[in-house]
């Protein structure tokens, strides 16, 4: 179900899902739509090796580029094409990195992010928080049934949780995880969602085949039965960035806070995980403050075995329908059409879509008064920088 526009939301948004009933999306609206109201940003990196395997993520051209591909977009995101940055963004085969719509929109939203990592093949240069020993890298493919040890998978979701708690306001949730929607395809197969048409990738094209093949081996390695524990099903299938979220979204929920997920299957994966933790009963008074933000090309991604469209949509209402709750997200209106750069219109042909929280930080300006030409412009800016670092221009942001 999507609802193309209410009152409430600003030109070319829109609001999707089983949950999107307006009594439901005006309530969580309150607190975004205040610019005075202070927003946590928060960037989980995460790794796996399953982003080695030639043909999984197009988050790097190359299995050596996807290596250093978190890293990277948070150093982006973090201090944009003008900073002193130890990585370069990665090579794509066509568009550029979503950090660089998360860093425009960060911008002027005036957001200072904060990154948390785990389970990283590069260490990381700028401040960030790593919640275990960095030594550990990333985590085994989940093909093999065994990605992470348990004790591994329960320290991260616990100190995610105590981090979560202390979460004071609104949270802004994001991540970079090379591989990250095939890890998402297993552990909501492993909950007993049968979803492998509707998970989206960062290719053009998503290898649907592939992760199908790859779910299907970790699974049968791991013999996890049926209704597994989310924590062993972690441990088995998943990737680090997993834990840390539901562990984060768990207790910022405890702790009062509204939460806006930036992304889409992972996002959902995360949301499916800390559900299963919960005792029935109390899982729609959890879902309350807490919704999906992300971009209009991931909403409208077509199936390429059906040609069907709103598979985010679906995606997110079978999570809904398997533990009876109902789920509400949100799109930006952000495109690309009007830009200057073939990069950035690239997004409108189907390459990219989604990452760092694009769809998020971009359906967030938009409520809080930045319009959709000044998006567009100054990611034209920025994208400009990049590719002339000698003659930089002038940010409007600035």
């Amino acid at each position: 179900m999507i609802y193309r526009t209410s009152k409430e939301l600003p030109s070319g948004c829109k609001v999707f899902g089983k949950g999107a009933s307006l009594e439901a999306i005006d309530s969580w609206l309150i607190p975004w739509r205040d610019n005075y109201q202070k927003v946590s940003l928060l960037l989980i990196l995460g790794g796996s090796r399953i982003a080695e395997i030639e043909g999984i993520s197009a988050a790097g051209a190359t299995a050596i580029s996807r290596r250093y591909t978190a890293v990277a977009d948070a150093e982006f995101l973090l201090y944009g094409p003008r900073g002193c940055r130890s990585f370069d963004l990665p090579p794509l085969k066509a568009g550029v990195s979503p950090a660089l719509i998360s860093f425009v929109a960060s911008r002027l939203l005036g957001l200072h992010p904060c990154v948390v990592s785990a389970g990283l093949y590069e260490r990381p240069t700028f401040p960030y928080i790593s919640l275990e020993d960095p030594e550990l890298g990333p985590a085994n493919c989940l093909s093999t049934g065994k990605a992470m040890s348990f004790s591994r998978v329960q320290n991260l979701w616990n100190r995610g949780y105590l981090m979560g708690k202390e979460m004071y306001q609104p949270l802004l949730l994001t991540e970079c995880v090379p591989g990250g929607t095939t890890t998402a395809q297993a552990v909501l197969t492993g909950i007993g969602l049968s979803i492998g048409a509707l998970i989206s990738s960062s290719h053009h094209f998503p290898p649907i085949a592939l992760k199908q093949s790859l779910v299907e081996e970790g699974l049968k390695s791991s013999n996890l039965g049926v209704s597994p524990d989310p924590l062993k099903l972690v441990a088995a299938i998943g990737d680090p960035f997993q834990p840390v979220a539901a562990g984060i979204l768990l207790g910022a929920r405890e702790a009062g806070q509204s939460v806006l997920l930036g992304g889409g299957s992972q996002m959902l994966a995360v949301l499916a995980l800390a559900l299963s933790a919960l005792d029935p009963p109390s899982r729609e008074k959890f879902l309350e403050g807490i919704a999906i933000g992300t971009t209009a090309w991931l909403l409208n991604e077509k199936s390429q075995l059906t040609n069907e469209t709103d598979l985010l949509s679906r995606l997110m209402d079978s999570v809904g329908d398997h533990f009876d709750v109902r789920i509400f997200g949100f799109a930006s209106g952000l495109r690309f059409k009007e830009s200057r750069y073939k990069a950035l219109r690239d997004y409108e042909l189907g390459y990219v879509k989604e990452g760092v929280g694009a769809g998020a930080l971009a359906f967030l300006a938009q409520l809080r008064g930045i319009s959709i030409p000044q998006l567009v412009q100054n990611c034209d800016l920025v994208l400009h920088d990049l590719k002339n670092p000698l003659s930089p221009s002038r940010f409007l942001l600035d």
